[in-house]
Protein backbone atom coordinates (compact mmCIF):
# COMPACT_ATOMS: atom_id res chain seq x y z
CA UNK A 1 0.00 0.00 0.00
CA UNK A 2 1.43 3.39 -1.02
CA UNK A 3 0.33 6.52 0.81
CA UNK A 4 0.99 10.19 0.17
CA UNK A 5 2.26 12.50 2.94
CA UNK A 6 -1.25 13.18 4.24
CA UNK A 7 -2.00 9.46 4.32
CA UNK A 8 1.18 8.74 6.26
CA UNK A 9 0.30 11.40 8.82
CA UNK A 10 -3.16 9.90 9.22
CA UNK A 11 -1.70 6.43 9.76
CA UNK A 12 0.67 7.76 12.40
CA UNK A 13 -2.26 9.31 14.27
CA UNK A 14 -4.43 6.19 13.98
CA UNK A 15 -1.73 3.72 15.00
CA UNK A 16 -0.06 5.76 17.70
CA UNK A 17 3.32 4.63 16.37
CA UNK A 18 6.02 7.06 15.38
CA UNK A 19 7.11 7.64 11.78
CA UNK A 20 10.49 6.00 12.40
CA UNK A 21 8.80 2.85 13.71
CA UNK A 22 6.44 2.65 10.74
CA UNK A 23 9.30 3.30 8.31
CA UNK A 24 11.16 0.27 9.71
CA UNK A 25 8.05 -1.92 9.66
CA UNK A 26 6.67 -0.89 6.24
CA UNK A 27 9.16 -1.09 3.33
CA UNK A 28 6.90 1.05 1.11
CA UNK A 29 6.85 3.90 3.66
CA UNK A 30 7.88 7.14 1.98
CA UNK A 31 7.33 5.86 -1.55
CA UNK A 32 4.69 7.64 -3.60
CA UNK A 33 3.07 7.27 -7.00
CA UNK A 34 2.98 9.93 -9.71
CA UNK A 35 -0.81 9.66 -9.78
CA UNK A 36 -0.97 11.10 -6.26
CA UNK A 37 -0.17 14.58 -7.56
CA UNK A 38 -3.59 14.75 -9.18
CA UNK A 39 -5.27 14.68 -5.76
CA UNK A 40 -5.84 18.23 -4.57
CA UNK A 41 -7.13 17.50 -1.09
CA UNK A 42 -7.49 14.58 1.31
CA UNK A 43 -5.57 11.35 1.55
CA UNK A 44 -4.29 9.54 -1.54
CA UNK A 45 -3.20 5.93 -1.67
CA UNK A 46 -2.99 2.95 -3.96
CA UNK A 47 -2.34 -0.79 -3.99
CA UNK A 48 0.76 -1.98 -5.79
CA UNK A 49 2.49 -5.34 -6.18
CA UNK A 50 5.10 -5.37 -3.42
CA UNK A 51 7.85 -6.90 -5.52
CA UNK A 52 7.47 -4.18 -8.16
CA UNK A 53 7.79 -1.40 -5.58
CA UNK A 54 10.31 -2.68 -3.06
CA UNK A 55 11.95 -5.76 -4.55
CA UNK A 56 11.69 -9.56 -4.38
CA UNK A 57 10.24 -11.23 -1.28
CA UNK A 58 12.21 -13.92 0.53
CA UNK A 59 11.92 -15.95 3.68
CA UNK A 60 13.70 -14.59 6.72
CA UNK A 61 15.99 -16.65 8.92
CA UNK A 62 13.93 -18.44 11.59
CA UNK A 63 16.95 -18.71 13.90
CA UNK A 64 17.38 -14.94 13.77
CA UNK A 65 13.65 -14.52 14.48
CA UNK A 66 13.95 -16.77 17.55
CA UNK A 67 16.98 -14.83 18.74
CA UNK A 68 15.18 -11.49 18.45
CA UNK A 69 11.61 -12.40 19.41
CA UNK A 70 11.78 -15.74 21.21
CA UNK A 71 9.25 -17.23 18.77
CA UNK A 72 10.04 -19.76 16.02
CA UNK A 73 7.78 -18.34 13.32
CA UNK A 74 7.91 -18.08 9.55
CA UNK A 75 9.20 -14.69 8.48
CA UNK A 76 8.86 -13.11 5.05
CA UNK A 77 10.73 -9.96 4.11
CA UNK A 78 11.75 -7.97 1.06
CA UNK A 79 15.34 -8.89 0.24
CA UNK A 80 17.47 -8.27 -2.82
CA UNK A 81 19.60 -11.13 -4.15
CA UNK A 82 22.70 -9.79 -2.42
CA UNK A 83 20.85 -9.76 0.92
CA UNK A 84 19.96 -13.46 1.00
CA UNK A 85 22.85 -14.76 3.12
CA UNK A 86 22.45 -15.02 6.88
CA UNK A 87 26.11 -14.80 7.86
CA UNK A 88 25.43 -15.68 11.50
CA UNK A 89 23.65 -18.97 10.79
CA UNK A 90 25.00 -19.87 7.32
CA UNK A 91 21.70 -19.88 5.45
CA UNK A 92 20.54 -18.71 2.03
CA UNK A 93 16.99 -17.30 2.02
CA UNK A 94 14.85 -18.57 -0.87
CA UNK A 95 12.12 -16.72 -2.75
CA UNK A 96 8.86 -16.63 -0.81
CA UNK A 97 6.56 -16.48 -3.85
CA UNK A 98 7.30 -20.05 -5.00
CA UNK A 99 5.22 -23.18 -4.48
CA UNK A 100 7.87 -25.34 -2.78
CA UNK A 101 8.52 -26.32 0.83
CA UNK A 102 12.05 -25.04 1.47
CA UNK A 103 12.63 -21.69 3.17
CA UNK A 104 16.42 -21.72 3.02
CA UNK A 105 19.50 -23.57 1.83
CA UNK A 106 22.20 -24.69 4.27
CA UNK A 107 25.49 -22.97 3.44
CA UNK A 108 27.64 -24.61 6.08
CA UNK A 109 29.20 -26.86 3.45
CA UNK A 110 29.96 -23.94 1.11
CA UNK A 111 31.72 -21.27 3.22
CA UNK A 112 32.76 -19.46 0.03
CA UNK A 113 29.16 -18.25 -0.37
CA UNK A 114 29.20 -16.63 3.08
CA UNK A 115 32.64 -15.17 2.36
CA UNK A 116 31.27 -13.69 -0.88
CA UNK A 117 28.57 -11.90 1.11
CA UNK A 118 31.26 -10.20 3.16
CA UNK A 119 33.17 -9.23 -0.01
CA UNK A 120 30.01 -7.81 -1.55
CA UNK A 121 29.96 -4.99 0.99
CA UNK A 122 33.27 -3.71 -0.40
CA UNK A 123 32.05 -4.07 -4.00
CA UNK A 124 28.91 -2.09 -3.15
CA UNK A 125 31.03 0.70 -1.64
CA UNK A 126 33.11 0.83 -4.82
CA UNK A 127 29.95 1.17 -6.88
CA UNK A 128 28.74 4.07 -4.75
CA UNK A 129 32.11 5.82 -5.04
CA UNK A 130 31.93 5.36 -8.82
CA UNK A 131 28.47 6.92 -8.92
CA UNK A 132 26.82 3.70 -10.10
CA UNK A 133 23.61 2.23 -8.72
CA UNK A 134 24.44 -0.85 -6.65
CA UNK A 135 21.39 -2.70 -7.94
CA UNK A 136 22.40 -2.12 -11.56
CA UNK A 137 25.92 -3.45 -10.97
CA UNK A 138 24.62 -6.55 -9.26
CA UNK A 139 21.91 -7.01 -11.87
CA UNK A 140 24.39 -7.06 -14.73
CA UNK A 141 26.82 -9.41 -12.97
CA UNK A 142 23.91 -11.67 -11.99
CA UNK A 143 22.69 -11.80 -15.60
CA UNK A 144 26.21 -12.61 -16.85
CA UNK A 145 26.81 -15.46 -14.41
CA UNK A 146 23.26 -16.86 -14.66
CA UNK A 147 23.84 -17.17 -18.40
CA UNK A 148 27.07 -19.03 -17.73
CA UNK A 149 25.10 -21.33 -15.43
CA UNK A 150 22.75 -22.27 -18.28
CA UNK A 151 25.70 -23.05 -20.55
CA UNK A 152 27.82 -24.85 -17.96
CA UNK A 153 26.53 -28.23 -19.13
CA UNK A 154 29.02 -27.90 -21.99
CA UNK A 155 32.00 -26.98 -19.80
CA UNK A 156 34.01 -30.18 -19.57
CA UNK A 157 36.41 -28.69 -17.03
CA UNK A 158 33.75 -27.27 -14.68
CA UNK A 159 34.01 -28.81 -11.21
CA UNK A 160 33.17 -26.00 -8.78
CA UNK A 161 29.45 -25.56 -9.41
CA UNK A 162 28.48 -29.27 -9.46
CA UNK A 163 30.23 -29.82 -6.13
CA UNK A 164 28.67 -26.70 -4.63
CA UNK A 165 25.18 -27.63 -5.88
CA UNK A 166 25.34 -31.11 -4.35
CA UNK A 167 26.41 -29.63 -1.02
CA UNK A 168 23.53 -27.12 -0.80
CA UNK A 169 21.21 -30.00 -1.78
CA UNK A 170 22.24 -31.85 1.37
CA UNK A 171 25.03 -33.90 -0.15
CA UNK A 172 23.53 -35.22 -3.37
CA UNK A 173 21.00 -33.67 -5.74
CA UNK A 174 20.24 -37.18 -7.01
CA UNK A 175 17.41 -37.69 -9.46
CA UNK A 176 16.07 -34.18 -8.78
CA UNK A 177 19.06 -32.51 -10.40
CA UNK A 178 17.02 -30.20 -12.65
CA UNK A 179 14.86 -29.13 -9.70
CA UNK A 180 17.93 -28.38 -7.62
CA UNK A 181 19.54 -26.49 -10.51
CA UNK A 182 16.61 -24.07 -10.36
CA UNK A 183 16.31 -23.84 -6.57
CA UNK A 184 20.03 -23.72 -5.84
CA UNK A 185 21.20 -21.53 -8.72
CA UNK A 186 21.34 -18.15 -6.99
CA UNK A 187 23.20 -19.47 -3.94
CA UNK A 188 25.62 -21.58 -5.99
CA UNK A 189 26.61 -18.78 -8.38
CA UNK A 190 26.73 -16.00 -5.78
CA UNK A 191 30.55 -16.00 -5.31
CA UNK A 192 31.04 -15.66 -9.07
CA UNK A 193 28.43 -12.89 -9.26
CA UNK A 194 30.35 -10.89 -6.66
CA UNK A 195 33.65 -11.51 -8.47
CA UNK A 196 32.19 -10.42 -11.83
CA UNK A 197 30.62 -7.29 -10.31
CA UNK A 198 34.00 -6.40 -8.83
CA UNK A 199 35.66 -6.93 -12.22
CA UNK A 200 33.14 -4.80 -14.12
CA UNK A 201 33.76 -1.89 -11.75
CA UNK A 202 37.53 -2.14 -12.25
CA UNK A 203 38.79 0.58 -14.66
CA UNK A 204 41.71 -1.67 -15.51
CA UNK A 205 39.35 -4.32 -16.83
CA UNK A 206 37.56 -1.75 -19.00
CA UNK A 207 40.95 -0.74 -20.37
CA UNK A 208 41.59 -4.37 -21.32
CA UNK A 209 38.34 -4.39 -23.30
CA UNK A 210 39.46 -1.25 -25.15
CA UNK A 211 42.84 -2.80 -25.92
CA UNK A 212 41.24 -6.05 -27.13
CA UNK A 213 39.03 -4.06 -29.52
CA UNK A 214 42.07 -2.48 -31.18
CA UNK A 215 41.58 0.93 -29.59
CA UNK A 216 41.57 3.60 -32.27
CA UNK A 217 42.16 0.94 -34.92
CA UNK A 218 38.99 -1.19 -34.61
CA UNK A 219 39.13 -4.95 -34.99
CA UNK A 220 36.81 -7.82 -34.00
CA UNK A 221 37.14 -8.88 -30.39
CA UNK A 222 39.47 -11.91 -30.27
CA UNK A 223 38.60 -15.24 -28.68
CA UNK A 224 41.84 -15.08 -26.67
CA UNK A 225 41.40 -11.49 -25.49
CA UNK A 226 43.11 -10.26 -22.35
CA UNK A 227 39.84 -9.13 -20.72
CA UNK A 228 38.08 -12.50 -20.90
CA UNK A 229 41.26 -14.34 -19.90
CA UNK A 230 41.63 -12.18 -16.81
CA UNK A 231 37.92 -12.45 -15.99
CA UNK A 232 38.17 -16.24 -16.05
CA UNK A 233 41.07 -16.05 -13.62
CA UNK A 234 39.10 -13.77 -11.29
CA UNK A 235 36.29 -16.33 -11.02
CA UNK A 236 38.75 -19.17 -10.40
CA UNK A 237 38.54 -20.69 -13.89
CA UNK A 238 41.63 -19.86 -15.98
CA UNK A 239 40.22 -21.93 -18.87
CA UNK A 240 36.94 -19.99 -19.08
CA UNK A 241 38.10 -16.95 -21.08
CA UNK A 242 37.86 -18.39 -24.61
CA UNK A 243 34.39 -19.82 -23.87
CA UNK A 244 32.82 -16.55 -22.70
CA UNK A 245 34.64 -14.54 -25.36
CA UNK A 246 32.53 -16.13 -28.10
CA UNK A 247 29.21 -15.67 -26.29
CA UNK A 248 28.41 -12.54 -28.28
CA UNK A 249 24.68 -12.73 -27.69
CA UNK A 250 24.97 -12.36 -23.92
CA UNK A 251 25.04 -9.47 -21.44
CA UNK A 252 28.83 -9.60 -20.96
CA UNK A 253 29.58 -8.91 -24.60
CA UNK A 254 26.85 -6.25 -24.61
CA UNK A 255 28.69 -4.54 -21.73
CA UNK A 256 31.98 -4.82 -23.59
CA UNK A 257 30.36 -3.29 -26.67
CA UNK A 258 29.06 -0.38 -24.58
CA UNK A 259 32.56 0.19 -23.15
CA UNK A 260 34.00 0.34 -26.67
CA UNK A 261 31.28 2.63 -28.04
CA UNK A 262 31.64 5.07 -25.15
CA UNK A 263 35.41 5.23 -25.70
CA UNK A 264 34.91 5.93 -29.39
CA UNK A 265 32.04 8.36 -28.78
CA UNK A 266 33.03 10.06 -25.53
CA UNK A 267 30.13 12.49 -25.84
CA UNK A 268 27.65 9.74 -24.93
CA UNK A 269 25.91 9.98 -21.59
CA UNK A 270 26.34 7.44 -18.80
CA UNK A 271 23.75 6.23 -16.33
CA UNK A 272 19.96 5.97 -16.59
CA UNK A 273 19.68 8.84 -19.10
CA UNK A 274 22.01 7.21 -21.63
CA UNK A 275 20.72 5.55 -24.75
CA UNK A 276 20.29 1.83 -24.19
CA UNK A 277 23.37 0.98 -26.26
CA UNK A 278 25.44 3.50 -24.27
CA UNK A 279 24.35 2.48 -20.76
CA UNK A 280 27.01 0.17 -19.37
CA UNK A 281 24.68 -1.36 -16.81
CA UNK A 282 21.51 -1.86 -18.83
CA UNK A 283 20.43 -5.51 -19.12
CA UNK A 284 18.12 -6.38 -21.98
CA UNK A 285 14.86 -8.10 -21.14
CA UNK A 286 15.93 -11.29 -22.91
CA UNK A 287 19.09 -11.40 -20.79
CA UNK A 288 17.24 -11.18 -17.45
CA UNK A 289 17.63 -14.43 -15.51
CA UNK A 290 14.42 -16.37 -15.02
CA UNK A 291 12.92 -16.29 -11.54
CA UNK A 292 12.78 -19.44 -9.45
CA UNK A 293 9.00 -19.65 -9.81
CA UNK A 294 9.24 -19.61 -13.61
CA UNK A 295 12.05 -22.16 -13.59
CA UNK A 296 10.10 -24.60 -11.41
CA UNK A 297 7.03 -24.24 -13.61
CA UNK A 298 9.17 -25.13 -16.61
CA UNK A 299 10.60 -28.19 -14.83
CA UNK A 300 7.08 -29.28 -13.87
CA UNK A 301 5.75 -28.95 -17.41
CA UNK A 302 8.65 -30.90 -18.89
CA UNK A 303 8.16 -33.71 -16.35
CA UNK A 304 4.48 -34.01 -17.23
CA UNK A 305 5.06 -34.15 -21.00
CA UNK A 306 8.49 -35.69 -21.54
CA UNK A 307 9.49 -35.80 -25.19
CA UNK A 308 6.08 -34.61 -26.36
CA UNK A 309 7.57 -32.43 -29.09
CA UNK A 310 5.45 -29.49 -27.93
CA UNK A 311 8.21 -28.01 -25.80
CA UNK A 312 11.46 -27.00 -27.49
CA UNK A 313 13.40 -27.05 -24.21
CA UNK A 314 12.17 -30.57 -23.47
CA UNK A 315 13.26 -32.03 -26.81
CA UNK A 316 16.39 -30.06 -27.70
CA UNK A 317 19.37 -30.68 -25.38
CA UNK A 318 20.73 -27.72 -23.44
CA UNK A 319 24.06 -27.94 -25.28
CA UNK A 320 22.35 -27.50 -28.67
CA UNK A 321 20.16 -24.65 -27.44
CA UNK A 322 23.18 -22.88 -26.00
CA UNK A 323 25.15 -23.29 -29.24
CA UNK A 324 22.27 -21.91 -31.32
CA UNK A 325 21.88 -18.96 -29.00
CA UNK A 326 25.60 -18.27 -29.15
CA UNK A 327 25.62 -18.32 -32.95
CA UNK A 328 22.70 -15.90 -33.10
CA UNK A 329 24.36 -13.66 -30.56
CA UNK A 330 27.66 -13.79 -32.44
CA UNK A 331 25.91 -12.71 -35.64
CA UNK A 332 24.09 -9.90 -33.86
CA UNK A 333 27.25 -8.56 -32.25
CA UNK A 334 29.16 -8.86 -35.52
CA UNK A 335 26.57 -6.72 -37.29
CA UNK A 336 26.37 -4.23 -34.42
CA UNK A 337 30.10 -3.62 -34.74
CA UNK A 338 29.48 -2.31 -38.26
CA UNK A 339 27.63 0.72 -36.95
CA UNK A 340 29.57 3.85 -37.76
CA UNK A 341 31.97 1.92 -39.97
CA UNK A 342 31.29 4.03 -43.06
CA UNK A 343 34.15 6.42 -42.40
CA UNK A 344 37.84 6.64 -43.21
CA UNK A 345 39.33 5.76 -46.57
CA UNK A 346 37.17 4.01 -49.15
CA UNK A 347 39.32 0.89 -49.13
CA UNK A 348 39.40 0.61 -45.33
CA UNK A 349 35.64 1.15 -44.96
CA UNK A 350 34.79 -1.32 -47.73
CA UNK A 351 37.14 -3.95 -46.32
CA UNK A 352 35.77 -3.62 -42.79
CA UNK A 353 32.13 -3.69 -43.95
CA UNK A 354 32.51 -6.61 -46.33
CA UNK A 355 34.52 -8.72 -43.92
CA UNK A 356 32.02 -8.02 -41.14
CA UNK A 357 29.00 -8.78 -43.31
CA UNK A 358 30.61 -11.97 -44.60
CA UNK A 359 31.32 -13.15 -41.08
CA UNK A 360 27.76 -12.29 -40.01
CA UNK A 361 26.26 -14.29 -42.90
CA UNK A 362 28.51 -17.23 -42.12
CA UNK A 363 27.31 -17.25 -38.50
CA UNK A 364 23.66 -17.03 -39.57
CA UNK A 365 24.15 -19.96 -41.97
CA UNK A 366 25.60 -22.02 -39.12
CA UNK A 367 22.68 -21.08 -36.87
CA UNK A 368 20.17 -22.02 -39.59
CA UNK A 369 21.80 -25.44 -39.98
CA UNK A 370 21.86 -26.10 -36.24
CA UNK A 371 18.17 -25.15 -35.87
CA UNK A 372 17.23 -27.44 -38.76
CA UNK A 373 19.13 -30.33 -37.19
CA UNK A 374 17.55 -29.71 -33.79
CA UNK A 375 14.03 -29.47 -35.27
CA UNK A 376 14.32 -32.70 -37.26
CA UNK A 377 15.86 -34.52 -34.29
CA UNK A 378 12.93 -33.31 -32.15
CA UNK A 379 10.44 -34.90 -34.51
CA UNK A 380 9.43 -32.02 -36.76
CA UNK A 381 8.69 -33.19 -40.30
CA UNK A 382 11.25 -32.59 -43.05
CA UNK A 383 8.62 -30.85 -45.20
CA UNK A 384 7.89 -28.25 -42.50
CA UNK A 385 11.59 -27.70 -41.75
CA UNK A 386 12.37 -27.21 -45.45
CA UNK A 387 9.46 -24.80 -45.95
CA UNK A 388 10.36 -22.68 -42.92
CA UNK A 389 14.02 -22.56 -44.03
CA UNK A 390 12.91 -21.54 -47.54
CA UNK A 391 14.42 -24.63 -49.15
CA UNK A 392 13.08 -27.49 -51.18
CA UNK A 393 12.79 -30.83 -49.40
CA UNK A 394 15.66 -32.20 -51.48
CA UNK A 395 17.88 -29.22 -50.62
CA UNK A 396 17.11 -29.57 -46.92
CA UNK A 397 17.79 -33.31 -47.00
CA UNK A 398 21.11 -32.72 -48.76
CA UNK A 399 22.17 -30.05 -46.25
CA UNK A 400 21.29 -32.24 -43.27
CA UNK A 401 22.95 -35.25 -44.86
CA UNK A 402 26.17 -33.31 -45.36
CA UNK A 403 26.04 -32.17 -41.75
CA UNK A 404 25.61 -35.73 -40.44
CA UNK A 405 28.41 -37.01 -42.69
CA UNK A 406 30.69 -34.35 -41.21
CA UNK A 407 29.70 -35.32 -37.67
CA UNK A 408 30.43 -38.99 -38.34
CA UNK A 409 33.97 -38.38 -39.53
Amino acid sequence: MLLDAAGRRALVELSGAGEETLARALPSWGREDSSFTAVEAGVAGGWRVGGAVVGPAAFGCRLCAVRRTGAAVRVVRYAQRWERVCVRHGRWALDADVDQMLEHLDLRGVPEVVAARRRWSGVARRAVRAGVDVGEVFGLAYAVVARWWEGAYGWEREEIWPRRLHRVAGGNAGSDLEWWRVVGRDAVIFPEVVAVADALLDPGMAQRVWADSGGERPRPLPADGEFCRRLGERVGRPWLGPLVAVDHGGPLLAWMGAVIRLRRRPGGRLGPFARFDENLWWVRQEHQPSAMAAGLRSVSRERKTPGSGTNWRARVPAEQRFLIENLLGDAEEQLLQLRGAQSGTTADAAQYLLQGLGRGLELLDQALLRVMVAAVSAGVGMEEVARWARMSVDEAAEVLGSYRDGEDR
